[in-house]
C-alpha cells in the first residue's frame, strides 16, 4: 500500500509538473507571451525565439511553411513549439535525426499508451486536432498492434495490384483533360488544375479503389479537405469530425449491405463482423463529434479490426491517398511552370517524370509536418533530453531543405539534383506510406498526360501570387490557375 501511495504521489506531481508547463507554454510563466510575434505586411507572423528560449507558436494556416522550416533547422537537432490550440511540443528536422527516431522503438505513435496528457484529459476532444490523434489505425499504432494491422493493409497496396492501376489512371487523366479544356472556354480562358484535375484524379482513383458509390463521393471529398485545414476553429472542427464519422459509418453500413470486389468490402470481410447499420454502433463511431474520443484504444479479439479500427483505418486510407498526391501532382505542376528550363530537361530525354516527381516530393513535401509522436522513455537528440511522454513534431519539409544533404542551394528545383532521391516525404521505418508506390504511378502518368497535351500551358498569376492551403501539415497551393495554350497535334 505504501508503496502504491509513493507511485501516485510521484504521478500526481508529475502531473501538476506538466499542468505547469502546459500553462507557461499558453502564455504564462515566460513562456509564449514572451515570443515576439510581429505581423508583415502580408499577415504573416515572423517567429522568433523570445527570452529564455521560448517555444515556436507553429501558425495553423500554414502560411509560410517553408520559411517557418528554415526557422526551426536553425534551432538545431530539436525545438520546442506550440501546436494550434496550445499545444506544447518538440519539432525535429534534421533528416538524419528524423530516421532514427524513425526506426527507434522508444517513440511511439500511440496517444492512448504514450501520451500522458491524452491519457489524463489535458489534452482532449476540445482540441481542434484532437482527430489526429484520437483515432485508432495503423498510422497511430505501436508495436506488435502496428504489425497486425499493417498485415492486414498491406495487400491493400501490393506491387502487382498497383501496376495493374496504371491504365485505369491512364483513362481517368485524359477524362479529366478534355473537361478541362470545355471549361476554359467558360472560364475566360483561365482554369485551376489543382481544382480540376489534381484533385479529382488521385480522389478519383481511391473512390473506385474503395467501391466507393457516387452518392458518398461529394461529401467525402468535402470532408477530407476539412480533415488536413489546421487552422479552423474548434466548432468548426468537430463539425467537420461528426460528418466524417456518420459518413463513414453510413459507408460501411452500406457496404456490409451490398459488398463488392474492393478494399472496403475487404477490410470488412477483416473485420470483428460487428454491424455499424447498429444505432448503437453508430452512436460509438460519432462519440468523438459530441466531445469524446478520448478513452482507452478499442482493439478487436482475435486478429481483426473492431468496428472503431475499420472506419478509422478507412479513414486513413482514404486521406492519405488522396490529399497528399493532391498536393504532390499541384506543387509539380507550379514547379515546373516557375521552372520552364527544368520541363524542357523532361522534354528533350536527359531527366524523366519520375525524377520530376522525386525532386518535387524534396522540394516540396506535401506532408508538411506530421502530428503526433511520443517519447516512451527519455530520448535524447543531439544535446537535447526529449522527457518521456513528451509529442514530437517531424518536419518533412524543412528536412527536404536541408542544406547538409542537399548543398546550399537546398530550396532550388533541380530535376537533376543527385539528392533528390534521398527525401523523407513518405515517411521511414516501419510507419512508411504504404500509397507510396501507387501516388508514385499516379503523379508520372498524370504529369507526362497533361504536359504532353498542353505544352504551352503557362501560370496565368505570378507564383508569389499563389495561396498555400490554410494547413500546417498539408503543403500545396488552394489553386493553381493556368492558361492552357492550344493542345498539342493530335490531341484536339
Amino acid at each position: 500500500m505504501a508503496r502504491q501511495q509513493e507511485q501516485q504521489g510521484r504521478r500526481d506531481e508529475r502531473g501538476r509538473q506538466e499542468q505547469q508547463e502546459q500553462r507557461e507554454l499558453r502564455g504564462g510563466g515566460g513562456g509564449v507571451a514572451d515570443l515576439r510575434t510581429v505581423p508583415d505586411a502580408q499577415g504573416v507572423p515572423d517567429l522568433r525565439a523570445g527570452r529564455g528560449g521560448c517555444p515556436y507558436v507553429m501558425d495553423g494556416l500554414g502560411r509560410d511553411v517553408q520559411g517557418e522550416g528554415a526557422l526551426l533547422r536553425g534551432q538545431g537537432e530539436a525545438a520546442r513549439v506550440v501546436l494550434p490550440g496550445g499545444v506544447g511540443a518538440w519539432a525535429v528536422t534534421d533528416p538524419a535525426v528524423i530516421r532514427g527516431l524513425l526506426t527507434d522503438g522508444r517513440v511511439s505513435k500511440d496517444a492512448y499508451r504514450h501520451w500522458p496528457a491524452w491519457q489524463r484529459g489535458e489534452v482532449g476532444a476540445e482540441w481542434p486536432l484532437a482527430v489526429w490523434v484520437s483515432v485508432q489505425n495503423l498510422v497511430t499504432s505501436y508495436g506488435a498492434e502496428h504489425r497486425r494491422l499493417r498485415g492486414l493493409m498491406g495487400s491493400a497496396f501490393t506491387a502487382r495490384r498497383v501496376g495493374l492501376l496504371g491504365p485505369r489512371v491512364g483513362e481517368i487523366a485524359v477524362g479529366l483533360l478534355e473537361g478541362m479544356e470545355a471549361a476554359r472556354e467558360a472560364r475566360g480562358g483561365v482554369v485551376d488544375v489543382r481544382a480540376l484535375y489534381a484533385q479529382p484524379l488521385p480522389s478519383r482513383v481511391m473512390l473506385e479503389l474503395f467501391g466507393i458509390p457516387e452518392e458518398f463521393r461529394g461529401a467525402l471529398r468535402e470532408i477530407i479537405e476539412g480533415f488536413f485545414a489546421t487552422g479552423v476553429s474548434l466548432e468548426d472542427a468537430r463539425r467537420n469530425y461528426a460528418a466524417l464519422y456518420r459518413t463513414m459509418g453510413e459507408l460501411v453500413a452500406f457496404k456490409r449491405r451490398c459488398p463488392g470486389e474492393d478494399l472496403t468490402s475487404a477490410l470488412i470481410a477483416a473485420g470483428s463482423g460487428a454491424d455499424p447499420a447498429d444505432p448503437a454502433a453508430l452512436s460509438d463511431l460519432t462519440d468523438l463529434a459530441d466531445g469524446a474520443g478520448v478513452g482507452g484504444p478499442e482493439a478487436a479479439g482475435g486478429g481483426g479490426l473492431s468496428e472503431k479500427e475499420l472506419v478509422d483505418n478507412l479513414i486513413m486510407l482514404l486521406s492519405a491517398g488522396c490529399e497528399p498526391t493532391v498536393n504532390l501532382l499541384a506543387n509539380a505542376v507550379v514547379l515546373l511552370l516557375r521552372e520552364p528550363g527544368q520541363l524542357e530537361l523532361v522534354r528533350s530525354g536527359r531527366a524523366s517524370w519520375g525524377d520530376v516527381v522525386e525532386e518535387a516530393l524534396r522540394v516540396e513535401a506535401p506532408g508538411a509536418n506530421a502530428i503526433l509522436r511520443y517519447a516512451v522513455e527519455d530520448v535524447r537528440v543531439g544535446e537535447t533530453v526529449i522527457p518521456r511522454g513528451d509529442a514530437l513534431v517531424i518536419g518533412f519539409a524543412a528536412a527536404g531543405r536541408d542544406p547538409g544533404v542537399h548543398g546550399e542551394d537546398a530550396e532550388r528545383f533541380d530535376v537533376m539534383r543527385a539528392t533528390r532521391r534521398e527525401h523523407l516525404s513518405f515517411g521511414h521505418g516501419v510507419h512508411y506510406c504504404l500509397g507510396a508506390p501507387l501516388a508514385r504511378l499516379e503523379a508520372e502518368i498524370a504529369l507526362q498526360a497533361l504536359f504532353s497535351r498542353f505544352p504551352g500551358m503557362r501560370l496565368a498569376v505570378e507564383p508569389g501570387a499563389l495561396r498555400p492551403t490554410e494547413s500546417f501539415i498539408s503543403n500545396g497551393p488552394r489553386e493553381v490557375p493556368v492558361l492552357l495554350g492550344p493542345p498539342a497535334d493530335g490531341m484536339r
